[in-house]
């Protein structure tokens, strides 16, 4: 069957195993209560999810299996004369729980390789959009193009037992994957570089040859690739595009018609988009003072009339995060060490020093600090891809690899078509005056 998947279904016939102990003897346990503002504002906080890559605490921040962002820089092989981790290593502790080792890696580099021939017709299928298309529609275009090659809609249709779901799962994950980095690079050369293609080189690892299909050959993007591709990869199941994924896969739609669908999640400016957002902000601000290098009190400035004209700042704030980011602060460590004197990346740095002390003086701002996208986007600018429409189709190369290990693993705990319950507006108004219940069917 191949390592990985049967170190996979080894997992997964335990884990399987464990739950099904789990809710025999606490199936009816109460978890937390509802607040009627949780069911109107979003579903804020309610714990009504299990994913198994990652957990993200509001103090402590994103955790993959347990491990730390500077844990994982730490413990996960890295490429040849490179000092960050990569990204199949982080795929393949997702999927399996394990730290891997060196040869863990190459052998998931070596079937990434292998399987990412894209055909022509998903080429044919982006080359019929107008060039002035966003390239996030045109990235899920692509992805829904690539469905015609499904294991799993091949399966199902054939009659496939639903324990042996997983599988053909798991084999359109691992081609998705593997495929992803070229669609994307196409589309970034088509757009903004005159149609003129690199092909992949099979020598170097995932995220490296993404890099080079980019046609950014030096060592030092190439490590940003790698970093950047752990850090995006996930944030545990509640965000859009992990939840919408999760959601339309439990429908038992395959994985290209799930990811796609978590990815025109991802392309939201309240998701995805935001560091797109940042970018922009920055530049206006650069615009507006007049200089690429504003100092902390025009900054400060520039901060306070946003916020008086009722905007917010890009690239500050999360729904559970209570401290800076730390994959903010990763990159942050990045910068310091590969390009210090970046006039764009200082100001980055100065914007941090600046926004949360506003904020926090406004006293209605939980989480003041910065989160992931307020530093992305000016990484990319130094090493010259500048064309920031297209940093949310790094952000969906990145986030394929959670939400994939995720829908493997729902499929392999045959976890159920998601459907909550919904109530109006008058049901609520006669259970408050007590005419009537508002929970059931």
């Amino acid at each position: 069957m191949g390592i990985i998947k049967d170190t996979f279904k080894a997992k997964a016939d335990m884990v399987t195993a464990e739950i099904k102990e789990l809710l025999k003897e606490h199936g009816n346990k109460v978890i937390g209560q509802v607040q009627l503002s949780q069911v109107y504002q979003g579903m804020r906080g309610m714990t009504g999810l299990v994913t198994e890559t990652s957990l993200l605490d509001a103090q402590e921040g994103i955790r993959f299996r347990g491990y730390s962002i500077p844990e994982l820089q730490s413990k996960l092989p890295k490429a040849p004369k490179g000092d960050e981790p990569l990204p199949e290593g982080l795929f393949y502790l997702m999927l399996t729980g394990d730290l891997p080792s060196e040869q863990d890696v190459a052998h998931v580099t070596d079937i990434l390789q292998r399987r990412s021939h894209v055909p022509n017709h998903v080429f044919a299928t982006i080359d019929a959009l107008p060039l002035n298309t966003h390239p996030m529609t045109m990235f899920v275009v692509g992805v829904m193009a690539l469905q015609t090659e499904s294991y799993f809609a091949k399966a199902y249709s054939e009659g496939i037992n639903k324990k042996d779901y997983w599988e053909p799962a798991f084999d359109d994950a691992i081609l998705l994957i593997a495929r992803l980095p070229r669609i994307a690079a196409y589309i970034y050369r088509r757009k903004y570089k005159n149609n003129e293609h690199i092909n992949p080189n099979g020598l170097l690892d995932w995220a490296g040859n993404f890099a080079h299909m980019l046609g950014y050959d030096n060592h030092s993007f190439r490590e940003l690739m790698r970093l950047y591709m752990t850090i995006h990869a996930d944030h545990e199941g509640g965000n859009v595009s992990a939840h919408t994924t999760h959601l339309v896969g439990s429908a038992l739609s395959d994985p290209y018609l799930s990811y796609a669908a978590g990815m025109n999640g991802l392309a939201g400016p309240l998701h995805g988009l935001a560091n797109q957002e940042v970018i922009k902000w920055i530049f206006e601000m650069q615009e507006k003072l007049g200089t690429d290098s504003p100092t902390k009190e025009q900054i400060e400035q520039y901060v306070k009339d946003t916020l008086a004209a009722g905007k917010v700042v890009p690239g500050y704030g999360h729904a559970v995060l209570r401290k800076t980011d730390p994959r903010f602060t990763a990159q942050m460590e990045f910068g310091k060490k590969h390009l210090p004197d970046d006039k764009l990346v200082n100001t980055v740095w100065r914007v941090y020093e600046t926004v949360p002390p506003i904020l926090q003086s406004l006293g209605k701002i939980k989480n003041p600090w910065p989160n992931v996208d307020a530093h992305s986007g000016a990484l990319l600018v130094h090493y010259g891809l500048v064309e920031y429409e297209f940093y949310t189709v790094l952000f969906a190369v990145s986030r394929a690899l959670g939400v994939m290990a995720s829908l493997i693993w729902d499929r392999a705990l045959g976890l159920p078509i998601e459907r909550p319950k919904s109530i109006t507006t008058e049901l609520v108004k006669k259970w408050l005056k007590g005419e009537d219940e508002i929970w059931g069917e």
